[in-house]
């Protein structure tokens, strides 16, 4: 098993005179396998970002622990902890989230290398651009000349050069339009089938969730619930 959650829950105080606490998630669990798409589901604002943040070590949960290759993650050592900040890693829904608007494209992409000490070469990063559809010209270019689709699929570059084996996905495909959301979703699973990563994908799209997922979870509430699934697995042809 290569993610688990064991009695998660967290808690926001909202409020500026009168405070008050709002249990956004409560005792979840949930595991995914390696290689494995898993969806979760739910209302905007039901806290399905929060979960995807606590499960990436981005947010601390109040109660609960969070296994990653079966080790806790607040008890790694630091060169475990290094480790696991480069292999889990999460894609938002706003693409342009995760590029400075100031920065061309190239120093945005060869920034994780400069952050985990991997050797940057402009060919290396080349390669990889052009398996996710990308080419040189785009590394020039600012966000704001961007596509959605082009922005979404420079995030999806932006990561995988970390060779990371878990991503929550949140939402990576909510502010594209059709043809392109299906050609976001065929990426995925290519890459997916090629590196054997592990995909968290959220959505409030329950028919996508069921395309892509393997297994789903609802969360309703702060609860968590695994639902039955229609399809035992995602199918290419079906995007």
């Amino acid at each position: 098993m290569l993610v688990k959650a064991v009695a998660l829950s967290k808690t926001y105080k909202i409020g500026w005179l009168k405070k008050r606490s709002i249990k956004v998630i409560k005792e979840a669990e949930i595991f995914i396998d390696k290689g494995e798409t898993v969806g979760l589901v739910g209302e905007s604002g039901s806290g399905k970002t929060t979960l995807g943040l606590l499960l990436t070590g981005l947010l601390k949960p109040d109660d609960g622990q969070i296994f990653f290759n079966g080790k806790e993650i607040t008890r790694l050592t630091p060169s475990e902890n290094k480790d696991f900040r480069r292999r889990v890693q999460i894609i938002f829904q706003h693409p342009e989230a995760a590029f400075n608007p100031k920065w061309r494209l190239i120093r945005s992409l060869a920034e994780p290398f400069r952050l985990h000490g991997i050797p940057f070469t402009e060919r290396a990063l080349l390669e990889q651009l052009e398996t996710i559809g990308l080419y040189k010209e785009h590394l020039d270019r600012y966000p704001s000349q961007l596509s959605g689709g082009e922005l979404q699929r420079a995030a999806i570059a932006r990561v995988m050069v970390l060779e990371p084996k878990f991503l929550v996905l949140d939402e990576p495909t909510s502010m594209l339009d059709v043809i392109t959301q299906a050609q976001i979703i065929r990426l995925l699973q290519e890459i997916q089938k090629e590196k054997g990563l592990a995909y968290l994908f959220i959505t409030h799209d329950l028919e996508l969730a069921r395309l892509f997922c393997r297994r789903i979870y609802c969360l309703v509430d702060g609860k968590l619930q695994e639902m039955l699934t229609v399809r035992s697995a995602s199918r290419e042809s079906d995007f």
